[in-house]
């Protein structure tokens, strides 16, 4: 399988694996001028790139935070994990949300977050009456305890 990668811009940089066991491919910040995300605020930071998968694949493209951005500086994308459609041919941009107390500048070249290529199901949705009786059956948040 062939994840294809287009330029948009001579700055941009294709997505790289860091490791040879890295599950993810890192995503560059593709900038003129530096983003500044202010506390509390989120930005979109462009890749400068577009990708196509073939569709018949079976495989989704997921975006998540790298580890290290969000663990120290509390930079992560603010709809947790991106997914890009197989059908999109856009720009992949990352809208990075600042949940610290301090203002976050990204430079061209950062790395902001990583891309993931993972199986996809999509099962045939049937609309039922009653679905089967389980031990958890509807308790939710905290019905299983803490321990």
């Amino acid at each position: 399988m062939d994840l294809r990668v287009k330029r948009l811009r001579e700055s941009a940089q294709l997505p790289k694996r860091m490791t040879a066991d890295s599950a993810g491919f890192d995503l560059f910040a593709c900038v003129d001028e530096p983003i500044t995300i202010a506390k509390g605020q989120t930005e979109k930071i462009p890749t400068g790139i577009c990708v196509s998968l073939d569709a018949e694949s079976g495989y989704v493209l997921l975006i998540y935070a790298r580890s290290s951005l969000a663990a120290k500086h509390g930079i992560a994308p603010a709809n947790c994990v991106g997914v890009v459609d197989l059908d999109y041919r856009g720009e992949i941009f990352i809208p990075l949300h600042n949940s610290s107390s301090f203002d976050f500048t990204v430079n061209d070249g950062e790395r902001v977050a990583q891309l993931v290529v993972t199986p996809i199901v999509t099962p045939e949705i049937v609309e039922a009456d009653e679905l089967d009786e389980t031990q958890r059956g509807s308790g939710g948040f905290g019905s299983t305890g803490t321990n």
